[in-house]
């Protein structure tokens, strides 16, 4: 009896150490303020920002709440943010707005990439890439400007690659292998 609740200790605290192992989903807050929005995507005069989420993390969602100004004869539908790895081989285009005219609005959102088919993997450089851009660059110098405002990036974290030092959850193993063995060797030496 008593090695049966020893055994289902040794299973619920193995199950407790393996789970704790697991990456924990969290959201990286990106707040910005007063960045000018100058022609297309890839112009060389937009700004472009980086943010450090994690090697190999996995970007699962985008929220938003921005303030921005057009400056006419640009739209405020025309102001845009890339949000892409660093080699920009995957992420996402997105329009902050619908607004026909040019003018200052706030506008708020959120995506849910996975749900969408959008979520894509970090490089191994861990870095997130923000292109403030215009859909469509009307004039010379900025056509509108991102007052200021926050993105909420939902990021799960890639799991640390395997190394020499063995996990929690293998030593717990190991050790409940050990003790079993000493009781029942003791159990046989009683008899």
């Amino acid at each position: 009896m008593l090695l049966k609740s020893f055994s289902k200790l040794l299973v619920g605290l193995s199950f407790l150490v393996s789970a704790s192992a697991f990456a924990i989903p969290t959201t990286v807050t990106v707040d910005l303020e007063t960045i000018p929005s100058y022609g297309e995507l890839g112009d060389f005069d937009n700004f472009v920002g980086y943010i450090d989420v994690g090697a190999n993390s996995t970007i699962t969602s985008i929220g938003f709440d921005v303030n921005l100004t057009a400056f006419g004869p640009s739209w405020l539908s025309e102001l845009r943010v890339a949000i892409e790895r660093s080699d920009l081989l995957a992420g996402v285009l997105m329009p902050v707005s619908g607004v026909s005219g040019s003018g200052t609005g706030s506008f708020s959102g959120f995506y849910d990439l996975v749900a969408l088919g959008f979520d894509f993997q970090i490089g191994a450089d861990g870095l997130l890439r923000f292109e403030f851009y215009e859909s469509f660059d009307d004039f010379f110098g900025a056509d509108g400007i991102w007052n200021f405002g926050t993105f909420y990036i939902g990021v799960d974290t890639a799991e640390a690659p395997p190394t020499d030092v063995p996990e929690p959850a293998s030593i717990l193993l190991l050790a409940a292998g050990l003790a079993t063995m000493r009781y029942a060797g003791r159990r046989r030496a009683a008899k």
